[in-house]
């Protein structure tokens, strides 16, 4: 299992247009401008793909920080 540091820059990676080097998994990902249902579905893939668990749009929607998307990955894994 990664480290909830090592998400928080995989998760970072898939924003193009802003500076996530400040991230921290206390950040509200809703509160970027980029932020948006594409890049949702990008952290559901990204997840799937380094973290081999199956996340739902609503893991996303209950979620406001990038560490609580964290919890809900180690809950399922």
């Amino acid at each position: 299992m990664k480290t909830i540091e090592e998400f928080v820059e995989l998760f970072g990676e898939l924003f193009d247009d802003i500076d996530t080097s400040d991230f921290t998994p206390e950040t509200n990902f809703r509160d970027n401008e980029e932020w948006s249902s594409l890049i949702g579905l990008s952290v559901i893939a990204m997840v799937d793909d380094e973290f081999d668990v199956t996340l739902v749009g609503d893991d996303i929607k209950g979620s406001n920080t990038i560490g609580e998307i964290y919890n809900r990955i180690v809950a399922k894994a």
